[in-house]
């Protein structure tokens, strides 16, 4: 599994029910570039990652954890 794909499974747990929409606005970036983070079709760049964790209250490394279940 590749850091992205890890990151964007992630991202999707920590989304929960929450809209794309939604959950950009809270992270701080474009509902479109959740889009390609969540797909692992696009990288990220550590400030984002940074702006992220932050919005998340977490530190970056819990955003590139594998577990079983993504969160």
């Amino acid at each position: 599994m590749t850091l992205a794909e890890i990151l964007a499974q992630n991202l999707k747990a920590k989304r929960g029910k929450l809209t794309q929409e939604a959950f950009a606005r809270k992270l701080g970036i474009s509902r479109p570039t959740l889009s390609r983070l969540e797909s692992a079709a696009q990288n990220t760049t550590i400030s984002t990652l940074e702006q992220i964790a932050k919005a998340l209250r977490c530190h970056v490394c819990d955003l590139l954890k594998v577990t079983m279940d993504g969160k």
